[in-house]
């Protein structure tokens, strides 16, 4: 993600959380962070139809966001988004990966848990403006081989379900 894709980013923020979209300014601010983000889209047609945000600290990870544009949803960007970051988070050096989801988006949950995250608590009231409680997730370790090949299983599944739906 660059800032020239900030204007679309925003305006897909908004229809993929209508409750508490974060800003373009929040876009701008998580971009200036430098190297302690890494920040990508997906593209289809020439549009973005997905996003995702992750944040590194020592020898740890954390997604601070991902949303897929909702006419996209079930095709596997996300997916697709989660495991890119993930290989950014190991290729530098992060042992864990947490991240907030909320309690009652069952589809980022499931998919998360597909990737080795486990509940660790709730937080109430986590999302802001409509106070919305969140679960904490956390994947841990990431570093090691068996992790590396469970992405690349899941990263193949996925591409043999996309040639199998062509």
């Amino acid at each position: 993600m660059r800032w020239w894709h900030l204007g679309g980013v925003a305006v897909l923020e908004r229809q993929v959380f209508t409750l508490d979209p974060w800003s373009a300014e929040l876009f701008w601010s998580e971009l200036a962070q430098g190297d302690s983000r890494n920040y990508l889209i997906a593209m289809s047609a020439g549009s973005i139809v997905g996003y995702a945000g992750l944040a590194m600290q020592g020898d740890e990870s954390y997604i601070q966001t991902i949303g897929v544009v909702p006419a996209m949803r079930g095709r596997h960007v996300g997916c697709r988004l989660m495991i890119a970051q993930l290989r950014e988070a190991r290729r530098r050096g992060a042992r864990s990966c947490g991240l907030e989801v909320r309690t009652d988006n069952r589809p980022a949950r499931a998919l998360y848990a597909r990737l080795g995250f486990v509940d660790l608590g709730v937080r109430r009231g986590y999302y802001q403006p409509s106070g919305g409680d969140a679960y904490v997730m956390r994947a841990r370790p990431i570093d090691t081989v068996g992790y590396g090949s469970m992405l690349d299983q899941t990263e193949a599944a996925i591409d043999r379900d996309a040639r199998a739906a062509s």
